[in-house]
C-alpha cells in the first residue's frame, strides 16, 4: 500500500518538476497581458535630472555611455565612459562627477583612469560601496576592442582620487552590474564575454577579497545567432537567473544557476520582450523583482520608451510595466526627441527612492563627426522614483 502511495505521489510530482523546469525560461507571468508602448501606464512620482550633457562644443567629448550610480558616505556619485574620438576605441576613459544634493547638481567631470599604457582605452563600469570603502570596476581593452578585460580602482577618501588595483578579471570579461552578495559569502558581478560568440558572464569573488574573481561564461542555447549578452543578475538563494541582451530578435534572453553562479543552464529566449541593449535588474526593498530596459508588445529592437518591469511581492515573474520616461519629453529636464534613443540602465535603492541612471541619445541632434565617432553620443540622465509606486497588489 505503501509503494503504491509513493508511486501515485512521484507521478502526480513529475509533470509539476517538468512544468518548473519549462518555467525557468519564462520571466514574463503568462497570466498577466503585456500592453504596447502607447497604453503602458506613466510611473507616478518621477525626478528627473541631467547628470552631464552632450557638450562637444565646449569639452571635446562625443562618445558618452553606460552611467554607474553610488550612494556613498553621503554624496551620490555618477560615472559612465566617455571619448574624444569614436566608442570603444582607446582614447576612451573612465570619468565620474558627484553631487551632494541628491542629484540637483554635479561638480565637474573628472577622470577615473584614461588608459597610461599606450594604446589602452577604459571605458563604463560598475561601483561598490562596501565598508565605508568604494570601489569601481571597468571594461577596458586595447586598440578597438581588443583583449577585453575588467580593472579595479579605489577611491582615495582623502584626495578625491583614484587608486589602480590593477586587471582583477581577465579572459574577455566587461562588468555591467555592480556586486551583489550571495548567501555563501561570496559577490557575484554580472556581465559579459567579449569574444567566442559574446556571451552572457558573471564574475565571482574570494569574499570580500575584491581584487580576485572568477570569470564564468554561461552557455549559449543554440541557433542563437548573433549575441551581445551584457546582462544582469537577480540573487534569490542560491539560485541567480541571469538577464542578457540577445541581438537576432528583441527578447530577453534568461539561464539559471542552482549553485550560486558556479554553473548555468544555457541562456535561451524568454517569454519576455525587451529590446537589444543591456538590461538592470534586481529585487526592490518591497521583495519585487524588477527588470529597467525597454519592454513592451511592440516596442521591437526600439530603446524607447525606458521602462521598469516589476514583480508581485515574492514572486519571480514579472507582471507589471511601467514607464519611466517616453523618448519625447518637452517638460524635462534632458533632452527630446521622438528618435531619441534611452539605454543601458543602471539603478540603486536609497532611502525609498529608485535611482535609475540612463544614457540618451537625444535623437542625434546637435551631435558632431563622422562614422564612428557618432555612435552613441550621449547625456548622461537620471530618473528618481519612490518604490512605493511601483507596488503592485499581491
Amino acid at each position: 500500500m505503501k509503494h503504491t502511495i509513493s508511486l501515485l505521489c512521484a507521478l502526480l510530482l513529475a509533470p509539476l518538476a517538468a512544468l518548473h523546469a519549462a518555467d525557468s525560461s519564462a520571466l514574463w507571468d503568462h497570466r498577466a497581458t503585456l500592453p504596447k508602448a502607447a497604453e503602458l501606464p506613466l510611473v507616478e512620482g518621477a525626478e528627473f535630472r541631467v547628470i552631464k550633457p552632450y557638450e562637444f562644443a565646449k569639452d571635446g567629448y562625443r562618445f558618452l555611455h553606460g552611467v554607474a550610480l553610488a550612494w556613498h558616505n553621503g554624496t551620490l556619485y555618477a560615472s559612465f565612459g566617455h571619448n574624444k574620438g569614436g566608442e570603444n576605441t582607446d582614447t576612451e576613459e573612465a570619468r565620474f562627477c558627484t553631487s551632494n544634493d541628491g542629484g540637483k547638481t554635479w561638480s565637474e567631470v573628472a577622470t577615473i583612469d584614461s588608459g597610461v599604457e599606450p594604446g589602452i582605452g577604459v571605458s563604463h563600469g560598475v561601483f561598490h560601496s562596501h565598508k565605508a570603502r568604494l570601489w569601481s570596476f571597468h571594461g577596458a581593452y586595447t586598440g578597438t576592442m581588443q583583449k577585453v578585460h575588467t580593472r579595479a580602482y579605489l577611491l582615495d577618501e582623502t584626495t578625491g582620487k583614484w587608486e589602480r588595483k590593477g586587471t582583477v578579471v581577465e579572459g574577455g570579461f566587461w562588468a555591467l552590474g555592480e556586486p551583489q552578495r550571495m548567501n555563501d559569502g561570496n559577490w557575484i558581478m554580472a556581465g559579459f564575454r567579449a569574444g567566442g560568440g559574446n556571451p552572457a558572464a558573471v564574475a565571482i569573488s574570494h569574499r570580500d577579497d575584491f581584487s580576485k574573481w572568477d570569470l564564468v561564461v554561461i552557455p549559449l542555447a543554440k541557433d542563437l545567432g548573433e549575441v551581445w549578452g551584457e546582462s544582469a543578475v537577480v540573487v534569490e538563494g542560491k539560485r541567480v537567473t541571469n538577464i542578457a541582451r540577445w541581438g537576432k530578435e528583441a527578447r530577453a534572453l534568461v539561464a539559471v544557476s542552482e549553485d550560486y553562479g558556479r554553473t548555468w543552464t544555457p541562456s535561451q529566449p524568454s517569454n519576455l520582450p525587451m529590446t537589444t541593449s543591456k538590461p538592470c535588474a534586481g529585487t526592490l526593498s518591497t521583495g519585487q523583482r524588477f527588470l529597467i530596459c525597454s519592454t513592451s508588445a511592440d516596442g521591437g529592437k526600439r530603446r524607447s520608451p525606458l521602462t521598469i518591469a516589476v514583480s508581485k511581492p515574492g514572486e519571480t515573474q514579472l507582471s507589471q510595466v511601467f514607464v519611466i520616461r517616453h523618448a519625447e519629453f518637452p517638460s524635462g529636464p534632458g533632452e527630446s526627441h521622438l528618435k531619441a534613443a534611452l539605454s543601458y540602465p543602471c539603478a540603486i535603492e536609497h532611502e525609498g527612492k529608485l535611482y535609475i541612471g540612463y544614457s540618451n541619445s537625444g535623437g542625434g541632434v546637435g551631435r558632431v563627426g563622422q562614422g564612428r565617432e557618432l555612435w552613441n553620443n550621449n547625456s548622461a540622465e537620471m530618473a528618481i522614483i519612490p518604490v512605493e509606486k511601483l507596488k503592485v497588489e499581491p
